[in-house]
């Protein structure tokens, strides 16, 4: 006798779950319906997606319904960007029946459920999570990690990031440092975790950095006292002191961030993890090709940098500066610097001392001693009736003398009269401008000839 009994095997479809009656989908048996709850946490299947909204059937009676402000932490996100037709989903109960008997469901809440438990472990056991940065906010990102963490912009990188926005899309490894559930409040730490892989090579390079070494690095960082170099595992610090040979206002004036720069360990400091670098060292010391090139008493040319009460500075040679104290600016009494110089001003000075040991540059803007000398005796020489030195010129004759000043000009004798009558006058005038008091009475005893 044959079996006619068959096995075979189908796949169930919702047709054997549930029936329609008088126009509604009511189940076959109310047995295969799921119980959940206000707060359950439900899986689905999305079987449709809307601009607004997203239906998953879960088995129940109706779908239920995710608005797409409940679909994903990233804000303003299109649903179709975050879920596909048919992708299998988890989504929290947050009414089971609403006022028109929809169920609500939100799967951004069900992904912070699950979420919460991860990171509480993380936290806990000191493990690392890892997100993409969805947003850039003020002062700093964040990182879907199953729900929003927070990361310090100061916590971003080992030393300070002026550009949030090229982490944008990236995924971050961090850890968590801290956890607040009643504010739904993560932060995360991701320079914890670049310290922690450079923890092994900072110990190695403080163990074998040595004071005096010639090391290179780049310029990770400028404050207002220095600069930070990157030594590929540890930071070290250039003071602006140790920038340049020149004075320095700003560290921005000699280097820049992402410099490769070449400078020499001054100090390690192995218990609090510090190295002190020297920039100006691996340079020229332009100071000491000045105390080798001149010598006291040469005259030396430079520009007047800056005026300060007690004198003028002078640069001479790049990053060497001589001072003309106010004493020795002028041969008078100087009362303020900016009576002699100005600022800018080209000088021509005298150096008067080099101290190499202190590093400083004595000039004088006054003459040598023996120009002084020089020109103190020449006053004393003109009073004495003594004439320069070098060619003298001849001295017109006495005769020649008293015809330029009293003979009548213009060679007009008609106007005697008029010359009578000024007379005394005009003889007074002549001879107080050419002849000295007391000499016109010497007159008669000239042989003056005849004046015609």
């Amino acid at each position: 006798m044959a079996n006619t009994t068959e096995n075979v095997s189908r796949t169930l479809t919702m047709r054997d779950f549930f029936k329609e009656e008088n126009g509604e989908i009511v189940p076959v048996d109310e047995a295969v319906l799921i119980d959940f709850k206000d707060g359950d946490i439900v899986e689905g299947d999305v079987v449709r997606i809307d601009k607004d909204e997203v239906l998953v059937d879960i088995g129940y009676k109706s779908e239920g319904l995710i608005p797409s402000n409940e679909l994903s932490i990233r804000k303003g996100a299109d649903p179709h960007d975050i879920v596909e037709l048919g992708q299998h989903v988890e989504a929290l109960v947050l009414q089971k029946e609403d006022a028109d008997g929809r169920l609500i469901l939100s799967a951004k809440r069900a992904a912070f459920e699950k979420a919460w438990k991860r990171i509480e472990e993380a936290h806990s056991e000191q493990r690392t999570v890892e997100g993409p940065v969805i947003e850039v906010v003020k002062g700093g990102l964040i990182l879907d990690i199953g729900l929003r963490g927070f990361l310090p912009a100061s916590l971003v990188d080992i030393r300070r990031v002026r550009n949030l926005d090229a982490f944008l899309g990236q995924k971050l490894e961090c850890k968590v440092i801290e956890l607040n559930r009643s504010r739904n409040n993560v932060v995360l730490s991701r320079r914890a975790v670049l310290e922690e892989e450079r923890k092994e090579e900072r110990h190695r390079i403080l163990t074998e950095l040595q004071e005096g070494d010639i090391v290179e690095g780049t310029v990770s960082n400028l404050v207002d006292f220095g600069a930070f170099v990157d030594l590929e595992g540890i930071d070290g610090l250039i003071h602006i002191s140790e920038l340049s040979w020149n004075h320095v206002d700003h560290p921005s004036e000699v280097v820049e961030v992402g410099e490769k720069v070449k400078v020499k360990v001054l100090e390690v400091d192995r218990d609090r993890e510090r190295i002190s670098l020297g920039l100006k060292q691996t340079r020229k010391d332009p100071w000491q090709e000045i105390v080798e090139r001149v010598n006291v008493g040469e005259q030396i040319q430079g520009r007047v940098t800056k005026l300060v009460s007690f004198g003028a500075f002078v640069e001479v040679a790049e990053g060497v500066e001589g001072l003309i104290h106010i004493s020795e600016l002028a041969e008078h009494h100087v009362e303020t610097p900016d009576e002699i110089v100005r600022s800018g001003d080209e000088v021509d000075a005298r150096i008067i001392d080099v101290d190499a040991k202190r590093r400083r540059l004595s000039l004088s803007l006054r003459p040598k001693k023996e120009e002084r000398e020089e020109r103190a005796d020449r006053p004393e020489r003109a009073d004495r009736g003594e004439e320069p030195r070098g060619d003298r010129p001849e001295r017109p004759r006495r005769e020649d003398r008293f015809r330029r000043d009293f003979e009548p000009r213009g060679g007009d004798r008609d106007r005697g009269g008029r010359d009578r009558d000024r007379g005394g006058r005009d003889r007074q005038d002549r001879v107080g401008d050419g002849l000295r008091t007391g000499a016109f009475d010497k007159l008669s005893d000239l042989d003056l000839g005849d004046r015609e």
